[in-house]
């Protein structure tokens, strides 16, 4: 009898679940019928068309601005080298140092010498005075007070020679320590402690990259609508896809023959010394040529893959529209496709926008 009991229970509570799920079920279902998604809030900007320049872009290579073989003014043996190739050096840092110990002892018998020409020279002085006074007395003869005299000459210049002396000593002696000129990165060591430098020999390789240089090679045909000291984009692809400004300092009269083609020169700053020198980079010029262009601020630039699209908003929708993406000017976008001046594209919310989502502009 119990276990009727329980099984009968068993079928009533699991009808009751089954029916309030089902109408559970369709009331949800009734009430989204019901409910009406909400615009998506975005802002806009309308699409205008503008005369611009034509841009080619192109390949180029960095180098750095600053390239120099450091050398010793003076010869000696390595003491100490305490840089290594990729070392990041300022200006002024310690780069190598030679022995000093011989010229040091020079030095200490220069300075002695000094001191024993002050004091002939100070008691050649008390001479000169003392004769100088018997001269004028007409005590003594005129021979004898020029020979004080041009004995006290005399060592004055040797003190002025003594001088002179210790001066190149301790000239050279500052020199046995080469000091970075510039600040940069070991680029090549060219000798190691216990070394012989000749005066002249090379010890490090130093490049300043603080600032880049760029070479490209630019067909004539377009080399000659380059305006000079004009500002170029330049990206950067293995850093990043953000576009620097640089600038033309140089467009060589001189250029391939084979294929036709001018190295022109472009300067880049390099903060935090990010791009090495060596790398690729692709470099967008304005052409002294200009064009009318539909164009859209680059926040309204949406991609997927491959394509690019920008949302335009008609009847309160979002309508994708594909672009074609033909140059940058200032926060702009050249683009070709389904537009028209005046056309409304979204530049705020955009990333997540479905096509014929509905949404509500906020400008």
């Amino acid at each position: 009898m119990n276990k009727n009991l329980t099984a009968y229970f068993s079928v009533y509570l699991i009808a009751t679940i089954v029916f309030f799920s089902a109408n559970f079920t369709s009331i949800a279902a009734e009430h989204g019928k019901n409910q009406t998604p909400q615009p998506v809030p975005v802002r806009v900007a309308r699409v205008e068309i503008r005369s611009v320049s034509d841009q080619i872009s192109l390949v180029g290579t960095t180098e750095a601005i600053a390239k120099s073989i450091i050398a010793s003014e003076v010869s000696g043996i390595v003491e100490y080298f305490p840089v290594k190739e990729g070392d990041y050096i300022k200006k002024g840092e310690l780069l190598v140092k030679l022995k000093t110990t011989y010229l040091k002892l020079i030095l200490k018998g220069a300075v002695a010498a000094k001191q024993k020409a002050i004091a002939n020279l100070e008691k050649a002085k008390k001479e000169l005075a003392r004769v100088a006074k018997l001269k004028d007395a007409n005590s003594i003869a005129e021979r004898k007070y020029d020979e004080a005299f041009y004995n006290y000459r005399a060592l004055s210049q040797e003190l002025v020679q003594n001088n002179a002396k210790i001066e190149q000593l301790e000239y050279e002696i500052a020199q046995k320590k080469v000091l970075s000129p510039f600040s940069g990165f070991i680029a090549g060591e060219h000798t190691q402690v216990g070394e012989w430098v000749s005066a002249g020999g090379a010890v490090v390789t130093l490049i300043d990259l603080s600032k880049i240089r760029i070479t490209v090679d630019v067909p004539e045909r377009y080399v000659v609508l380059i305006p000079p000291k004009s500002r170029v984009k330049v990206k950067v692809k293995s850093i990043s896809d953000k576009h620097l400004s640089g600038i033309i300092y140089a467009v060589l009269p001189k250029g391939n023959p084979d294929s036709r083609t001018f190295p022109v020169r472009i300067n880049l700053e390099n903060s935090g010394s990010k791009i090495k020198s060596g790398m690729e980079v692709f470099v967008t010029f304005d052409l002294a040529r200009t064009r009318n262009a539909l164009l859209v601020p680059k926040d309204s630039i949406v991609t997927s893959g491959e394509e690019k699209m920008v949302f335009s908003v008609a009847g309160g929708k979002a309508v994708p529209v594909r672009v074609k993406v033909t140059g940058f000017f200032d926060g702009n976008v050249a683009v070709e496709g389904n537009l028209k001046p005046g056309d409304q594209v979204v530049i705020r919310g955009n990333e997540r926008l479905r096509p014929g989502q509905a949404v509500e502009v906020q400008n």
